[in-house]
């Protein structure tokens, strides 16, 4: 093969790979005209306060405009997984864009996201709920996290420390490394 089909080859599957991994262009953030946050921080039942506090992650505007900018669609199969990682918390907005379409967005810190349209009475349309996964805000969101991990750490710790399961002391030792790993 020359060297020239084998460059073409190399631009086609860079180019196709960059499309299956494209934000979705039906919710493009430089035409969304309001974003609500309607729910800022709930917790759902897959809440593990060992991990994090709901109350500790409150969802923003720039978050929503972080997700509409990154978002990945996944597959429903994918995005519900067995081993998909959850915190238990979500938060809500709705974003109108300048179409007029409006969504709800449900956004996890872990980068889980799912949206579904709505009509002009705010209410779910027939159409599917779509999935997502958003790595940039997976980091972004732990990395402003880091005091609420620490208090989770703590928590766990400290409980576990007063069960019995580590030694006295251990607790507040194995506390410090987490921090510094971090």
């Amino acid at each position: 093969m020359s060297r020239v089909k084998i460059l073409l080859m190399a631009l086609l599957t860079t180019a196709a790979t960059v499309q299956i991994h494209a934000a979705d262009k039906r919710y493009p953030l430089d035409s969304a005209r309001k974003i609500e946050i309607i729910t800022p921080s709930s917790a759902t039942a897959w809440e593990n306060k060992n991990f994090l506090d709901c109350n500790d992650v409150v969802l923003t505007e720039e978050d929503v405009r972080y997700a509409l900018r990154h978002m990945r669609k996944v597959p429903e199969k994918s995005y519900f997984d067995e081993y998909a990682e959850r915190t238990g918390c979500l938060g809500g907005a709705r974003v109108t864009f300048k179409n007029g379409k409006t969504i709800a967005i449900g956004i996890e810190p872990t980068g889980r996201i799912n949206t579904f349209e709505l009509n002009a009475k705010l209410k779910p349309t027939s159409g599917p709920e779509t999935y997502y996964e958003c790595q940039p805000c997976k980091a972004r969101k732990m990395e402003l996290l880091k005091d609420a991990l620490d208090r989770a750490d703590e928590r766990r710790l400290k409980k576990a420390e007063a069960e019995g399961k580590i030694p006295s002391g251990e607790a507040e030792r194995r506390l410090k490394a987490l921090r510094t790993s971090r």
